[in-house]
């Protein structure tokens, strides 16, 4: 007859699940808060009641306005406008963004009768960052759109009227994040609108004037590499004033050069001259070129404000330039690609969807069920080794019972797989940039989790039982069925383990978000069953458990020691909750962990105290959540290098493609706060001074890539890596193909990576 093993080992994975299972509906009705306080992007767009006429980032406050000082009718003045509200330090663009960015660009929705027209685009400051130069706007700047009322137009039959609009802009401060959302403004077509009138009044004073009779020309002698320009008719306060040039067409001028060093310029009488090199990226010459030049106001200068005036020409160019020569492939190249893809078109019929060979399939399979293997050494999921031992443990020498249990955890492992894969598959599909890990870029479960490891960890040292605090009926449950225990079991390792990436499971996730739906999901489904199959094997093969003990006193000890191993989990997420958060996000964090502890310990008394306490606790908790549960969601600043000799830059596809146009080889280490591996792995091999001075003596730039939140730009760098989580190490050289590295870095593998440069 087998040994029964002590009560709290029969209801305690039970209970555990129960308690993920609730945390996880928690998290599930906060993940869309909290997506919409970091990203506002597709799924922030819209608030859970539609659109409204304003969105809100962490990095701009963006307000759809109107002014229509007669109200909505036919031949009375509208414009429409989005205005922009920038965090410090933060920035979008003009019309030309000049040597990085995107301008703002606005999709309108409008009733039967009204037209927009274009940006009437206020004049930017010139933002210089490294040897590039960008044209945009910091503070608050108002987008003014015309619109035209065309005498048919009427509103709807309550008077009023319907304005949508879907707008998009880039956000950057060093790094860059693209934003979108949806608004909507309803206005009483009667009623004047004079509210924002102020705004748009100086919106348009900051819009350069058009000079229709300034005599402008634009000349390259010779096609050369560079531009003279002349301009006559200018204002008089502009005469003998120095100028700044704004080119409104991208890709023409340099717009890094430096003024007396790269380009000059000087007034001869009441003409305006320049001369200015012209971009190595440019295209042909058009007839026209429009400009804009600005007058700084007095003590200030373009770098840091819009100039005081502004003035809009047309050059017209007399003798264009040629056209610089792109790299291209050779005639006789492009000959054989062309015979050989109308071959190809010809003799194989396009497939109705992408699809993998066999044996490429098969493949990821494998690459799927040996990472799942190995996830099993990976750090993130030691606390759920210490769990299975002692549900082990638990069985004595019954081995029909250990058999049955495997099976069952086996099944709710690859499910859980399953699902996480099937969630996975659905956002990207439906747009979004995630890969594998992204429900831990969320704060809220991140703030969950931490939850549910210190209610085990306070469980396991003897704080509490579940039998004195939850329902007889729902303590009881394990016995009544407990299969289920163990295959919730299954869904708890599954949480533990998703933060981590073992070795071959990179590749096959990268690859399998990439399949057909069915296919992807296999290599979900081999991923769950080489992470159950040393259980299942231990299960089936008695012999495998011949060196745990009887079950006894000894596993008391080893309950209270577990302990630990859960507290130093929550020690982690709480330093992961303040790479996301902040110093404030990771206090309000503790302090109602810390209310979540008195509660379990409260619910261990008896009586009035018990309800009394109780109550008590829960209030104190539900003020702090009240007063400080924002902190939880608001993302903190990314924090950038402060040194350009600082040893690891922050990572940007712009730093990355410059670095390697000026001939520096690029270790890039695609990181993330919630992944143990790759905490693991910068604090020895990246960190170690021999392989840091192999990097120096061979000038590689080193990036770091933080994924720690969403960031659509590295997601669509791992992807094209062929990857779809994180640690991921990839060294880059002009003229060689990526070579990419194992996620348990060691230095011999970094030192032979190197010698291949």
């Amino acid at each position: 007859m087998p040994i029964s093993a002590p009560a709290f080992l029969r209801r305690l994975p039970l209970a555990w699940a129960l308690i993920l299972l609730s945390l996880l509906l928690v998290c599930g009705a906060a993940l869309p808060t909290a997506a919409q306080a970091q990203l506002q992007l597709k799924l922030g767009g819209a608030a859970a009641q539609g659109p409204s006429d304003t969105v809100v980032t962490p990095r701009v406050r963006a307000q759809l306005v109107a002014l229509a000082p007669e109200g909505i009718a036919p031949g009375r003045p509208l414009a429409l406008g989005l205005r922009i509200e920038h965090q410090p330090d933060w920035h979008t663009y003009w019309k030309n963004a000049g040597d990085s960015g995107l301008p703002t660009q606005l999709a309108w929705q409008l009733p039967a009768g009204l037209q927009a027209g274009e940006i009437a685009w206020p004049v930017p400051q010139q933002i210089r960052v490294g040897d590039m130069l960008n044209y945009g706007y910091e503070g608050t700047v108002l987008l003014p759109v015309p619109l035209q009322v065309a005498p048919d137009f009427a509103p709807s039959s309550d008077g009023g009227v319907d304005i949508r609009l879907h707008a998009s802009w880039l956000v950057c401060r060093v790094e860059c994040i693209p934003e979108e959302g949806d608004f909507l403004l309803r206005l009483p077509a009667s009623a004047p609108q004079t509210l924002w009138s102020a705004a748009f009044e100086a919106a348009h004073a900051k819009a350069p004037l058009a000079l229709d009779t300034a005599q402008a020309s634009a000349s390259a002698p010779d096609g050369g590499e560079r531009l003279q320009l002349r301009v006559a008719g200018l204002p008089q306060a502009a005469h003998g004033q120095t100028l700044a040039l704004y080119p409104e067409t991208a890709d023409t001028l340099v717009h890094a050069a430096v003024l007396g060093q790269d380009w000059h310029q000087r007034w001869d009488g009441a003409v305006w001259t320049a001369d200015v090199p012209l971009s190595p990226m440019r295209g042909a010459a058009p007839p026209q070129l429009p400009l804009v030049l600005g007058l700084p106001a007095t003590g200030t200068d373009v770098a840091h404000a819009p100039p005081a005036q502004s003035w809009r020409v047309q050059a017209t160019v007399q003798q264009p330039w040629q056209a610089a020569q792109l790299a291209s492939v050779s005639p006789a190249l492009a000959a054989a690609l062309a015979a050989s893809q109308q071959q190809a078109a010809a003799t194989l019929p396009a497939p109705p969807a992408p699809s993998a060979s066999a044996a490429t399939w098969l493949l990821a399979v494998l690459g799927g069920l040996v990472g799942g293997l190995l996830l099993n050494l990976m750090p993130c999921v030691f606390p759920v080794l210490a769990i299975k031992v002692m549900g082990f443990a638990r069985h004595g020498a019954d081995t029909s019972a250990q058999r049955r249990h495997g099976l069952a955890y086996a099944a709710g492992v690859v499910l859980s797989f399953l699902a996480l894969g099937g969630v996975l598959l659905g956002l990207r599909a439906a747009g979004e940039q995630l890969g594998w890990g992204f429900q831990l870029q969320s704060p809220a479960v991140v703030a969950a989790l931490a939850a549910l490891f210190t209610l085990i960890g306070l469980n396991l040292a003897g704080v509490f039982e579940f039998g004195h605090v939850l329902p007889s009926r729902v303590a009881n449950l394990h016995a009544r069925h407990p299969l289920g225990d163990a295959f919730l079991s299954g869904v708890v390792a599954v949480a533990i383990a998703s933060p981590c990436t073992a070795p071959f499971m990179g590749a096959s996730l990268g690859f399998a978000v990439g399949l057909p739906a069915v296919q992807a999901l296999s290599v979900f489904a081999a991923l769950g069953v080489g992470m159950a199959l040393p259980y299942v094997l231990v299960s089936w093969v008695p012999a495998l458990l011949r060196w745990l003990p009887r079950p006894g006193a000894w596993m008391d000890t080893f309950r209270r020691a577990m302990a630990f191993p859960m507290f130093a989990t929550v020690v982690w997420l709480v330093w992961v909750i303040g790479q996301q958060t902040g110093i404030d996000g990771a206090a309000t964090l503790l302090a109602l962990l810390l209310c979540l502890a008195a509660l379990a310990w409260t619910l261990t008394l008896r009586g009035r105290t018990r309800a009394v306490l109780a109550l008590l606790v829960l209030a104190l908790a539900g003020w702090l959540a009240h007063s400080l549960g924002r902190n939880l969601l608001e993302p903190a600043p990314v924090a950038t290098a402060t040194s350009a000799h600082d040893t690891w830059q922050p990572w940007s596809p712009d730093a990355q493609a410059a670095l390697l146009a000026a001939g520096r080889p690029v270790f890039v280490d695609y990181t993330a706060a919630w992944c143990v591996t790759c905490q693991v792995n910068k604090r020895t091999t990246l960190a170690d001074a021999e392989v840091l001075a192999d990097f120096a003596r061979r000038n590689v730039a080193l990036l770091r890539a933080d994924w720690t939140r969403r960031d659509p730009a590295i997601t669509q760098a791992l992807a094209a890596l062929g990857r779809n989580g994180v640690p991921v190490y990839v060294l880059l050289a002009p003229g060689q193909p990526p070579v990419v590295l194992t996620e348990l870095l060691s230095r011999q593998e970094v030192h032979a990576a190197l010698a291949q440069l």
